[in-house]
């Protein structure tokens, strides 16, 4: 699964992150670019299918940080250290032929700078760093009227910005003016640890399933046809397990009372997640043996606990005559019937997801898909992100979206692995 990275910045360098994002294939990355620091406040709103954003600048930061925290977002900014800070002084010493003395600088950490001047052996008598008050809501006039001040009292001769938009305005009042030029390496490792927070923030506990199987009507087959053909149909009810199992990476034992038990986890959720509208095993079994079946799976994070569940699945299917598969999740809620088709109004969805939940048309009809994928079962955040294939946090700022336009409704709670809080689920509200 990718990373789906939202980046912000100025045009000139989102080029330059995406063609070193381009490189990683496990990266993703949704480019949104300004012209004004402040815009990014409105685009942070465009950005909710995407696993951590990453800020270029760090005005475009400070504008966005408070959005930030109330949305509980991850992100993280390319770091302005002395490398960089290094770097730009070189270049503009080397490259602009600028004597580094009398200059101001706008860095978010003037510690930083006074480690770069120790390492030169340069006084910083002459250095000007604009440095936010932690309480301050800083604004791109600020820091212009900082630099503007300190040119017009005639302390500066130059000024090195970390922000595009500040130096083509100090450059409109005719003041000397570079901008700090990010190093490949720092958007390297800017890249490399959005791809950590990610993955660290993801669980690697699973859930365990169980399963059994039976022929609905055992009695009826021993006394119509014999006891040597019933005990072939289990035989060929065993091979068909059997390839069940190795397709999904399972075990499956014989049990007593003429039934079979599967044991598995990952793969066998995603085949039954994959198969709710038609669930090829229940088929297979009954057009092969001629004979309705009973078809259980038990969610949890024990073992013991999935074979209760599995049981409990089993009994759902003996109040009917026909073949049926039900699940009992660990909260020991009842989905299904597995492979029966439930209908639901694409029309009236469609319309709610734009409309209400503002969603674009590509996400809408994702939605849509997703929804019929499902057979309209209850789903969690999880199965949004394995659907959209990003990851959990992406997938809840959805969430949230369909549940503010009333798209959707909590319907209960999972408990899919051993640590953390319990998953909501949730169906459509219709």
């Amino acid at each position: 699964m990718k990373i789906k990275i939202a980046a912000f910045g100025n045009e000139d360098v989102m080029k330059r992150i995406m063609k070193l994002a381009d490189t990683k294939s496990d990266i993703e990355l949704m480019p949104f670019t300004y012209s004004k620091a402040e815009d990014v406040t409105e685009l942070i709103e465009k950005a909710y299918v995407c696993d951590i954003y990453l800020f270029t600048e760090q005005l475009s930061y400070l504008y966005a940080k408070d959005l930030l925290v109330k949305k509980r977002i991850p992100s993280i900014q390319i770091p302005y250290d002395e490398y960089m800070i290094i770097h730009s002084l070189f270049r503009l010493n080397h490259l602009h032929k600028q004597v580094i003395n009398r200059i101001s600088l706008d860095v978010l950490s003037g510690k930083h700078v006074s480690n770069v001047l120790a390492d030169i052996a340069m006084k910083n008598k002459d250095i000007y760093i604009f440095q936010p008050n932690k309480q301050q809501q800083v604004h791109s006039d600020d820091i212009v009227s900082f630099h503007q001040t300190l040119w017009k009292e005639g302390k500066i001769d130059t000024v090195l910005t970390s922000t595009k938009e500040i130096e083509i305005k100090l450059r409109h009042e005719g003041i000397p003016v570079s901008c700090m030029t990010i190093p490949r390496l720092n958007i390297a490792c800017a890249l490399e640890e959005a791809r950590k927070i990610v993955t660290l923030s993801e669980p690697n506990t699973t859930q365990i399933v169980s399963g059994y199987v039976r022929l609905k009507q055992w009695e009826v087959i021993e006394q119509r046809r014999g006891s040597t053909v019933a005990k072939q149909s289990l035989q060929k009810l065993h091979r068909l397990l059997l390839t069940f199992a190795k397709q999904t990476n399972a075990s499956v034992f014989p049990s007593d009372d003429n039934r079979f038990i599967l044991f598995g986890t990952k793969g066998v959720i995603d085949h039954i997640q994959n198969h709710y509208r038609d669930f090829p095993l229940l088929y297979d079994i009954e057009k092969t043996l001629q004979t309705p079946v009973d078809i259980g799976f038990g969610l949890a994070l024990t073992a013991k606990e999935a074979v209760e569940n599995a049981k409990l699945a089993l009994d759902a299917c003996s109040t009917e005559k026909d073949s049926k598969c039900y699940i009992v999740n660990e909260r020991q809620d009842t989905i299904g019937p597995i492979g029966i088709i439930k209908h639901f109004d694409t029309s009236k969805l469609y319309q709610a997801l734009i409309h209400k939940a503002r969603l674009n048309n590509e996400l809408s009809y994702n939605f849509i898909d997703f929804i019929q994928s499902r057979n309209n079962e209850p789903f969690s955040s999880h199965d949004i992100a394995s659907h959209y294939k990003v990851t959990k946090r992406s997938a809840e700022r959805t969430i949230n979206k369909l549940l503010a336009g009333e798209v959707i409704k909590v319907a209960g709670e999972e408990k899919p692995y051993l640590k953390g809080r319990p998953r909501k689920l949730f169906r459509l509200n219709q």
